[in-house]
C-alpha cells in the first residue's frame, strides 16, 4: 500500500496509508488496545525504510515477503530484526466482538 499508493501514485500521505492500516482497523474491528501508539497498548510496531518498501507478493507468489522492512515487534517481543524473523511467536489471533456471534 504505502509503496503504490504512496510513493508511486500520490493517492494517499504516509500518515493516511499508515492509518488505513493500523488504527482505522483496530477501531472498526473494536480491538481495545491496537492500532495505535500510547502508553498502555500492546506494544505492535513495524520499522520500515521508506524508500526500500516494496510489495514482491503476486497471485502466483503470494508468501513472498515485502522488502524495506527492518524490525517488526508484536506484543514488545522483536519478531523481524534486521529483515530477518528472530522465530519469536509472541502473537495471538485476534478476534472482534462478531466472533461470538460464531459460536451461536
Amino acid at each position: 500500500m504505502i509503496a503504490k499508493y504512496v510513493r508511486e501514485r500520490h493517492v494517499l500521505t504516509l500518515p493516511e496509508a499508515i492509518r488505513k492500516m493500523t488504527g482505522w482497523p483496530a477501531t472498526r474491528m473494536k480491538l481495545a488496545n491496537r492500532g495505535t501508539i500510547q502508553v498502555g497498548n500492546w506494544a505492535d510496531v513495524t520499522i520500515f525504510d521508506y524508500d526500500a518498501l516494496q510489495d514482491r507478493a503476486t497471485y502466483e507468489k503470494p508468501m513472498e515477503f515485502p522488502t524495506g522492512i527492518e524490525w517488526v515487534l508484536v506484543n514488545g517481543v522483536v519478531t523481524i530484526d534486521h529483515g530477518k524473523h528472530t522465530g519469536a511467536k509472541a502473537g495471538r489471533a485476534l478476534r472482534g466482538p462478531g466472533a461470538a456471534a460464531d459460536k451461536a
